[in-house]
């Protein structure tokens, strides 16, 4: 996950893929990519942190790609949480 170690929108990122027994790191940049964690891998994601500048991302691409990435593909994946506005809120939007 491209992201601040301090977005809360990042840290979720890394959440989800926990939660769902994926290894996922949050990198600032591809620099912090350590070469361990490509080894042996057929796959690789990318995602980013909303407040992550899409040339960071890009970057992140570009080094999986000369690093032996063979295919680039964009899938989309869509969360299905909802935060409800709290209580205090919900009587004055009425």
């Amino acid at each position: 996950m491209v992201g601040s170690r301090n977005s809360s929108n990042s840290n979720r990122l890394r959440e989800i893929a926990e939660n769902k027994n994926i290894e996922g790191y949050l990198i600032d940049s591809e620099a912090d990519i350590k070469p361990a964690w490509l080894q042996g891998k057929i796959r690789v994601g990318v995602t980013a942190g909303a407040s992550a500048p899409e040339l960071l991302v890009q970057n992140v691409v570009n080094y999986l790609q000369q690093n032996g990435a063979a295919k680039v593909s964009s899938l989309g994946f869509t969360e299905d949480v909802v935060f409800p506005l709290p209580k205090p809120l919900r009587n004055k939007s009425s």
